[in-house]
């Protein structure tokens, strides 16, 4: 069987026969500098990270069976996401698309209090894995989107609202740097249609897209910025200090907190609610800066105090304005989130830049430095 040079190297070459012989190890060697890329896909394309790996293990599944009928017309890597894609376009079609509080309905009085939560499957998840960071399939030099860009928030929230022809089109084309052949062997369109089907998807997602990405912004912020930015904000929150948290609102601040429904809009709707909620005085909070779809974040804990330690509440990602103000918070709270309710524990949990170990009402940091609080924002 003859390969076409350009798309399959002479080394896997050897891993693909050696696979077709029934080499596990050798299909591993294939898909490994895919898997982090392809799992990343499969998010964008879904919007949840439990629907990405269910994705991403059928889309290897499919792979390991298929390989024997793998020609070597097209790169490996090609058809790695042609079928991580149709995977991703079946599960579409037997699921709700995923949304954020405010595409799901009107801003909610913060008297009322926070809304019971709905399913889980309804709401847009965070991306809190680090495979953006090694995302091979970037590569391309006219990629429109960043990597970063491609994983944020307002990003993957625009594209759930395409039809699914559309969204896989333009993550391949924008995202991936995929030819209009490609995409269109992918899809089984044409390339003139997978044109068209392009500009239709660029006009629905750049009406939904703020005029800067977060990436540009923490950029132009700076670290000195952003490290100021995340004590104020960790110290604010932990002394419950509402006015302080206003403070570093924009005006037309957004507070959401999915899975519950209830959303929030302006500062002094979002500090009624802060304070009668989450932050009323018998709540004592910690927070653990982490990185979320490429944005800042921070991992939430609540006091416990039947068991003595803090619990972990869920993850909330800040979206900033140029000037460094906070223009959303979107608190992604886990179903059994305590500020509610009553409470039961854990007392050690990773963020995302490193280690808190609970000792009674004291937190000791034992990694990392200071400056890994903003590992990835530089440019």
């Amino acid at each position: 069987m003859s390969y076409a040079p350009t798309a399959v190297s002479a080394p896997q070459r050897g891993l693909i026969e050696s696979a077709r012989r029934g080499d596990e190890f050798a299909f591993q060697a294939i898909v490994e500098p895919h898997r982090r890329a392809l799992h990343a896909h499969c998010y964008r394309m879904l919007g949840s990270v439990q629907d990405a790996e269910d994705a991403l293990q059928d889309t290897l599944l499919r792979a390991w069976r298929g390989l024997p009928r793998f020609e070597g017309r097209s790169s490996l890597r090609s058809w790695l996401y042609r079928i991580a894609t149709n995977v991703c376009l079946k599960q579409i079609q037997r699921r709700s698309k995923r949304v954020l509080p405010v595409d799901y309905g009107t801003a909610a009085d913060p008297h009322d209090g926070p809304g019971p939560p709905l399913a889980e499957s309804t709401w847009l998840e965070p991306y809190t894995d680090s495979a953006h960071e090694a995302d091979e399939g970037l590569a391309a030099p006219d990629a429109r989107y960043e990597q970063r860009e491609s994983i944020e928030l307002a990003f993957v929230a625009a594209l759930q609202h395409l039809p699914p022809r559309q969204r896989a089109v333009l993550i391949l084309r924008d995202v991936f740097g995929f030819s209009a052949a490609e995409v269109g062997e992918a899809l089984h369109a044409a390339p003139d249609a997978v044109h068209s089907i392009l500009q239709r998807a660029h006009k629905a997602v750049h009406e939904r897209l703020p005029e800067r990405s977060q990436q540009a912004t923490l950029r132009s912020l700076g670290d000195e910025h952003l490290q100021r930015l995340v004590d104020g904000y960790v110290e604010a929150w932990e002394k419950g200090d509402v006015d302080a948290i206003l403070a570093m609102l924009t005006d037309d601040a957004v507070l959401a907190m999915p899975p519950r429904p209830s959303w929030f809009q302006g500062r002094e709707a979002v500090g009624a609610f802060l304070a009668a909620w989450p932050l009323a005085k018998d709540r004592r909070w910690r927070l653990v800066p982490t990185v979320a779809n490429g944005q800042l974040a921070f991992t939430t804990y609540l006091w416990d105090r039947e068991r003595g330690f803090y619990r972990e509440q869920g993850i909330a990602v800040l979206t900033l304005a140029e000037d460094g103000r906070i223009r959303d918070l979107t608190a992604f709270h886990s179903r059994t989130e305590r500020w509610i309710a009553g409470t039961s524990g854990i007392s050690t949990r990773n963020g995302g830049s490193g280690r808190r170990i609970a000792k009674g009402d004291a937190w000791t940091r034992t990694a990392p430095q200071p400056a890994d609080l903003h590992d990835g924002f530089s440019p």
